[in-house]
């Protein structure tokens, strides 16, 4: 017998100002260049598409062409108009946003080195049961991370910076080993960008 399968909906979170990219704000690290010509934020939401139905990506009011990008993509576009305040605000919005789903699968827009198998690996996961699913990849515990349906009520009570993790303290986590490390590799600053 096989086990239960669960449609997670995608959430790319795509609202952070990238302040240790460019202190100024002038350059959004998300609309940088990848060097198959990407930009950042596109690779990562493509990723997202080719593996859940719907995905709903999370901007800040001013993105600078990031919604729009993603729009023409296929991801559902959703303004946080509190997206200064903290992951956290944005998560809840995108959760409120995505309603009602059977969970989620929250990846983040600065994170494009991801394996499609990593997203498929914790999908399964939760369908087979798992309330929580984290990527492990030598010993390290990185993104993206799925929830089921059952931390609905506690995603929504999150807030400000915290984004999930006080939710991966409190609760039990299945931890997924993958040969994937792209799960802990982001753009922070320029000098984390491939040449």
């Amino acid at each position: 017998m096989s086990p239960p399968r669960t449609s997670l909906t995608g959430i790319l979170l795509a609202a952070g100002r990238g302040r240790r990219f460019d202190p100024a704000g002038g350059r959004n690290k998300l609309l940088q260049q990848l060097p198959g010509g990407d930009q950042v934020v596109a690779a990562s939401a493509r990723l997202l598409l080719s593996c859940v139905p719907r995905v709903v990506a999370v901007v800040p009011p001013d993105d600078g062409g990031v919604a729009e990008i993603l729009r023409a993509l296929g991801c559902e576009i959703t303004v946080c108009p509190d997206a200064d305040t903290g992951m956290g605000a944005s998560l809840v919005h995108a959760v409120r946003h995505s309603l009602p789903a059977e969970g989620w699968l929250v990846a983040l827009g600065d994170m494009p080195w991801v394996a499609a198998s990593t997203l498929a690996a914790l999908a399964a996961a939760v369908g087979a049961g798992a309330g929580i699913a984290v990527p492990v990849h030598e010993g390290r515990r990185g993104n993206p991370v799925a929830f089921a349906v059952c931390h609905r009520d506690a995603l929504l009570a999150l807030g400000g910076d915290q984004g999930a993790r006080r939710l991966l303290q409190a609760h039990p986590v299945q931890e997924v080993p993958v040969d994937d490390p792209g799960i802990l590799r982001d753009i922070d600053t320029p000098a984390d960008l491939p040449a």
